[in-house]
C-alpha cells in the first residue's frame, strides 16, 4: 500500500516489544484481508519456566553430591578410625606371638635338656613327664590360636585396606562430580 504524497506520516510511539508484535500482526491481518488466529502471533514465555527448572536441578544435583559427600567422609573418618584400632590391636598381638614364641623355645630347650639328663641318668620321673607334657601340648594349642587369630587378623587388616582404598577411590570420584556440579553453576 503506498500514501500520496501529502498526506503525512503519522508520529510513530515506541511501543513494548509485545505490543508492537501484536499490533504488527493485527496490521498484517487487516492488509492481508485474511484473519488469522491471534494466538498465533503471540509470544509464549515458556523458555522462562525451563531455565528455572534446569537451575533448579542443578542447585538439587549440587546439594546431592554435596550430602553425598559428606556421607563418604564420615564414613571415611569411621574406617579410619577402625584401622587405627585394628592395626593396634594387630601389633599387641604380634608383640604377644613373639613373647609365645620366645618362651615356647625356651621351654622347648629346657625340656630337651631335662630329657636328654633323664635319659642319661636313666629316671623314670613318671607322672612329672606327663605333666610337663601335657603343659607343652596346651602352650601349643595356645601358639596355634594365637597364629589362627594372626592370620585373621592379617586378612582383616588387608580386606579393610582393599575397603579404605575402594572407598578413596569413591571419595575422588564424589570429588570431582561437585567439582563438575560447580563448574556447571558457575
Amino acid at each position: 500500500v503506498q500514501l500520496p504524497a501529502g498526506t503525512k506520516k503519522p508520529v510513530h510511539k515506541p511501543e513494548s516489544r509485545d505490543t508492537a508484535t501484536v499490533s504488527a500482526s493485527t496490521n498484517a491481518q487487516k492488509l492481508d484481508g485474511i484473519l488469522k488466529p491471534q494466538t498465533e502471533n503471540v509470544p509464549k514465555n515458556v523458555v522462562a519456566l525451563k531455565v528455572h527448572k534446569g537451575i533448579s536441578t542443578r542447585y538439587g544435583r549440587q546439594a546431592e553430591v554435596k550430602e553425598q559427600n559428606q556421607h563418604l567422609m564420615a564414613t571415611n573418618e569411621d574406617l579410619q578410625k577402625n584401622l587405627t584400632e585394628i592395626q593396634q590391636r594387630v601389633a599387641e598381638l604380634e608383640l604377644q606371638y613373639s613373647d609365645l614364641v620366645k618362651e615356647n623355645t625356651e621351654v622347648q630347650k629346657n625340656l630337651k635338656d631335662c630329657h636328654v639328663l633323664l635319659v642319661s641318668a636313666n629316671i623314670d620321673p613318671g607322672e612329672r613327664v606327663g605333666e610337663a607334657s601335657r603343659n607343652h601340648e596346651d602352650q601349643r594349642k595356645e601358639v596355634m590360636e594365637i597364629q589362627a587369630t594372626m592370620t585373621e587378623l592379617t586378612k582383616a587388616r588387608q580386606h579393610m585396606m582393599q575397603e579404605r582404598e575402594n572407598f578413596s577411590l569413591k571419595a575422588a570420584e564424589m570429588e570431582q562430580a561437585l567439582k563438575e556440579a560447580e563448574a556447571l553453576l558457575l
